[in-house]
């Protein structure tokens, strides 16, 4: 039995059920993606077979919970390998159209669909020169307001809290955007946020509050099914974008600072995901498409505060700002 879903604009075809992801029916002329992981395939096969180079070797800092992760290229871009250090493995074809992914125990098929959905659709789409920022998004008003910022900033908590107020959850952690008529359009993601147990405690009282991802996981889900919260199917025009800044204690926080074009772009830049992966010609295509961006759409600052549990504040702050922003085009 052959199973379609739909992901970050692409119809993903699987033998095997990948959890995180609703079925949906294969619609004619979209770009596709092969996702298997039972026996090697013979075409992951003929790629290993290759010559090899590593690309990458990334270690997690002294107490991370992720694993370290090396890149490899075999031949000449005919395909590559995403390995990380828990035994899970990924081999992707040169034009990003096929996935094969094995694990080893105690890991599961749930393990693997959580980094499929992860890391390993962001090194597709960067395959496939789609620009795609490190940052989580809701919907406002028919636009999408994504909020980018590094890994611990508070992106998901952020989409999550907002979520629980009723907004559509458009993406988190990866927001694929692509640019038609002269506009940038910022395309779902999958139906989950991922949050750390004490965002969750944060949020709903209690860290076991939500389910597990996998039980070999600390991090939980906040399921966009309609119930507690919503999922956002549609692309939509990007309307806001916010840069987290460090957390701070002063007294004028939450806070929003605009930002010139030029300071917009500079962050911006630090803020696409997996941008390492890119060569020097995609370096130079994506900055051409960033500086458009900056342009179009309006650019913030956001100042956290200190303490993560005054998220309330943030969030109204959020609510008002874009209102404001999205409403009247003069403040753009």
């Amino acid at each position: 039995m052959s199973y379609s879903y739909r992901a970050y604009g692409l119809e993903i075809s699987s033998f095997s059920r990948i959890a995180g992801l609703q079925t949906s029916p294969l619609q004619p002329g979209e770009s596709t993606l092969q996702f298997d992981d039972g026996p090697e395939p013979r075409w992951a096969g003929n790629l290993l077979a290759l010559p090899a180079r590593v690309l990458s070797h990334r270690s997690e800092p002294p107490g991370s919970a992720d694993p370290s992760f090396v890149l490899t290229q075999h031949g000449q871009t005919d395909g590559f390998q995403l390995s990380y250090s828990d035994g899970t493995r990924f081999v992707v074809d040169g034009a990003a159209e096929r996935v094969w992914g094995t694990y080893r125990p105690p890991l599961s098929a749930d393990d693997l669909a959580t980094y499929f959905l992860g890391p390993v659709m962001g090194f597709v789409l960067r395959r496939r020169n789609i620009t795609c920022l490190h940052s989580s998004g809701v919907e406002i008003q028919g636009r999408a307001v994504c909020f980018c910022g590094d890994a611990g900033s508070g992106k998901s908590t952020t989409a999550a809290a907002l979520a629980l107020r009723g907004l559509p959850v458009l993406a988190e952690d990866i927001v694929a955007l692509e640019e038609s008529g002269g506009e940038f359009r910022a395309v779902p993601g999958y139906p989950r946020v991922c949050l750390w147990p004490e965002s969750v405690s944060m949020l709903l009282g209690s860290d076991d509050a939500l389910p597990q991802l996998t039980p070999e996981w600390e991090k939980r889900y906040l399921e966009l099914d309609g119930g507690r919260a919503k999922f956002s199917e549609k692309i939509l025009p990007l309307g806001v974008l916010y840069l987290f800044a460090p957390r701070s204690s002063d007294v004028d926080v939450p806070r929003a600072e605009k930002l010139g074009s030029r300071e917009a772009l500079l962050e911006l830049v630090q803020n696409t995901y997996m941008n390492w992966v890119l060569n020097r010609e995609q370096r130079a295509n994506e900055f051409d498409a960033l500086c458009r961006l900056v342009q179009q759409v309006p650019v913030r600052r956001i100042v956290p505060h200190a303490k993560p549990e005054k998220i309330a504040g943030l969030c109204d702050l959020i609510l008002r700002d874009a209102t404001a922003l999205l409403s009247s085009p003069k403040n753009l």
